[in-house]
Formats: C-alpha cells, structure tokens, sequence
C-alpha cells in the first residue's frame, strides 16, 4: 500500500485538502477582483450576481460562515453517532470503513471549507486609503462573495445527500457489501486472474537452503503489532544489494512481537544493521489491520459480522447468511485464481526474496471452523456454511482446498448431530452435507 493510499483512510486528508483548494480559491478570486474592479454587466447577469455593497457583503458572509460551521458541528456528531452504532452492533474493525469512506470525508471537508472561505473573503472588505476618512473607497471582492453563496448553494445539497448516505451506511446490507467489495478488491489486486511467469514469480515451489531455519540470520520486528504491508521491490533491492536470500517469516495481517522474528537472511554472516533496517522499512508494522494486503482482514470482517449476528443478543440469522454469501463471493474468487509463487527471482534467476502469503485453504478452512462453533444453533445458518463450502469447492483448483472442505463438511455435519436438533432436521442436514462431500470429491 502506498503512502497516498495510506493518507486516502485519514478521516482528515480529504478535508483537509478541501480547504487548502478553498483558501487558494479565495485568494485567486479576490485577486481577480481587485485587478477587474467593478465590470459592466448585461441586464440578464445582473440578477444572479449580488452586489451589495459593503455592509449587505459582510453581512452575507458573516451568515455563511456561521451556519457553515454550525452545520459541519452538527455532520461531525451524526458521523460520530454512526461510528458508535456500528462500533456495537457490527463490530469495532468495521469502523475503518466509515473513516475512509470518502463521502463522510467530501461533506465534512466541503462545509468546514465554506467556512474558511467565507472568513478569507470576509477579511477582504476594507476601505482603501485612510480608514479614518470617511469618503474612502471601500473595496468589496463581488466575484468572490458570489463564489461564496455558491458554496453556500453546494452546503445545502450536500446535506441533504449527506442524510441519505448516512442512513443507507447503517444498513446491514450496505456494510456488508461495502466489505465484500473491499475483499474482492484485495483478491484482485493480489492474485490476479492472468499469472504470468516472469523474473520475479515463478509458479513452482522454491527450494529453501538447508539450515535455513537454524542458521540463518534474524532480523526482528523492533516493535509490536500487525503486518500491513510487504514491499516486494524494496526487498528485491535490498537483496541483491547485499547478495544474500530474503526469507520472510510474516504475511500481512499476522501479530508479530517486537523481538519476533519476521526475516530470516542468507548466508547469515552477510546480515548488517543497514540491511535489518532496509527490511524493517519494507515490513510495514502498525497498530490495526487493513484489507489492502491482508485479504484475510477482509474475510474476518464478514466473519465478525455473522458471528454477531448469531449472538443471544441480537439472534439475527438472516444478517449472518447475508455476511456468508458475500464471504462466498469473495473466497471463490480466490479459490479459482492460481496461488502466486512465495519464490521472488533477480534477472539472473537467482532466488532473492521468499514471501508467503495466505491461500483459499486455510481462509475457508477458518471460516467454516468459526461458523461450527458458534452456528449450530441455528440451521438455516449452517446451511448457509455447506452453500458456502459447495461454491467455494466448484471454483476450487487444486485438490488440497477440496479435501480440506471435505473435512469442514463432516466436521459441520458432527456439530449439527450433536446440537440436540429434531431428527427430520439431522437427517436433512447429513443428507446434503453427503451431496456436498460427493461433490468436492468429483471436482464438480
């Protein structure tokens, strides 16, 4: 993830960056102003531009930036009551969307920049020449406060288009899509459909060094917390730099300690301080998760969202099977795209960098996992996970992901029987849980 793409999940960067275009446009327009002077204009255009005078001006812009502010007090505290409804009813890691949502970001940069605006071109009503003489000249930036009733303009349709996404942003089904766009974005952009082998990639498995494990040498995270993002250049660099082999033992997404390992080096007398520093920069270590380049963020996000749902407290089945449909979409795209080598090859075909990553295996494999602890409670849920198994195992492309949703299925199946169900419930479930087995086991 680049540091623009970092910057784009700030609450603020949008808002901010909306109120430097607005003091630059204020600026530029009073400018004009002052190099124009008062301009003729046909009949026609003088009923939509305002000119009135000093007093009428200051007034008219002290109003704007006034109910500017109030207004952008008033989104900010809607925007804060979402995030605390979501935060409980869907989960804390949720939040995330809502902050780098760019409409809550547009709408609160676009009322807090009329604001600025209004105040820079209220700054500009003055008198020219002596302030004490009272035939002075007074200069009024028109152009610019008719800019600014145009802003104006603009605040009232944003709020009101600012109410309708808020209220379509709470609905279940609008969170869970939103994930599921952000998961499928991931597998796009990580495992892409056309794999081609190159000089960095290669689709067989690599041969590690013997010793590796134990002789190589370790470069530590220097600090706690998850694994955003690796980049793969920057190792790639560093690698060759140095001449030495590369071999990751972290993936975005894992919790690694300050002392733990994340890089083993090869041969190991070649590790230096500078080089352990290049690899600290290319491991990107932060306090939270993103789905940028932990596709399993994502799928833990839809996760969360049926587990909650299933909870004495809000006993809502219908949202849990909504999450494991979009978690369905999602984990078959990636069970039929061909997995990427961990192998990272230099234009001499020498083996630099080993990267792991996360596959469909142990993806749905947790999933179905977490669904028979807290699911079996509710059939229409854990039908919902054998519909889940059966469209993930038909795009499946190797046998290691079927076999081990073969053994999910039978594992599902025992938690159903032991549930305490009614019998005509059991015996449907193992039934289609036998249809689902013979299925993945045909490959079909």
């Amino acid at each position: 993830m680049d540091t623009l793409g970092r910057l784009l999940e700030r609450f603020w960067f949008v808002p901010t960056a909306i109120c430097v275009v607005a003091a630059v446009a204020a600026e530029v327009l009073v400018a004009v102003d002052e190099r124009l002077g008062v301009l003729p204009l046909p009949a026609w255009a003088e009923t939509f531009v305002y000119r009135v005078g000093e007093s009428g001006s200051r007034d008219l812009l002290g109003a704007i930036a006034t109910s500017a502010l109030a207004v952008a007090g008033t989104t900010f505290s809607i925007t804060v009551a979402v995030l605390a409804l979501t935060s409980s009813s869907y989960g804390p890691r949720l939040v995330r969307n809502f902050m780098a949502d760019k409409v809550n970001q547009a709408v609160l940069g676009i009322f807090v920049a009329t604001f600025l605006y209004a105040l820079l071109v209220l700054r500009s009503v003055r008198a020219i020449g002596d302030p004490g003489d009272p035939d002075a000249e007074v200069f009024v930036p028109h152009l610019a406060v008719n800019g600014a009733v145009l802003l104006a303009v603009l605040d009232v349709t944003v709020l009101v288009y600012f109410i309708h996404h808020i209220a379509d942003s709470i609905q279940v089904t609008t969170i869970s899509r939103r994930v599921q766009n952000d998961l499928r974005a991931t597998v796009e952009r990580l495992y892409p459909e056309e794999l081609g082998v190159d000089e960095h990639a290669v689709t067989e498995r690599p041969r590690l060094p013997a010793g590796l494990e134990t002789d190589g040498g370790r470069v530590t995270a220097g600090r706690a917390g998850y694994v955003s993002y690796v980049q793969d250049d920057d190792l790639m660099a560093a690698a060759r730099e140095h001449d030495v082999l590369l071999a990751l033992q972290v993936h975005p997404g894992r919790y690694v300690l300050g002392d733990g390992d994340v890089c083993l080096v090869h041969p190991a007398e070649r590790l230096t301080e500078k080089l352990a520093d290049r690899v600290r920069d290319a491991v990107g270590i932060t306090d939270g998760r993103s789905p940028h380049q932990d596709v399993g963020f994502a799928v833990q996000q839809l996760t969360e969202l049926a587990v909650r749902a299933l909870s004495p407290g809000t006993n809502d089945p219908y949202t849990a099977i909504n999450a494991i449909d979009d978690l369905s979409v999602g984990l078959s795209m990636l069970a039929g795209r061909r997995m990427p080598s961990p192998a990272r090859l230099d234009d001499d075909h020498v083996l630099r960098v080993h990267a792991p990553y996360e596959d469909a295996t142990a993806l749905t494999g947790e999933v179905l996992g977490t669904l028979r602890w807290y699911a079996t409670g509710s059939p229409a849920v854990m039908h919902a996970a054998l519909t889940l198994a059966e469209r993930v195992g038909g795009r499946a492309r190797d046998d290691e992901l079927r076999a081990r949703l073969s053994r999910e299925v039978s594992l599902l199946d025992e938690a159903f029987r032991r549930a305490g169900h009614q019998d005509h419930d059991v015996e449907a479930y193992a039934e289609r849980a036998g249809r689902v087995r013979a299925a993945l086991a045909t490959g079909r």
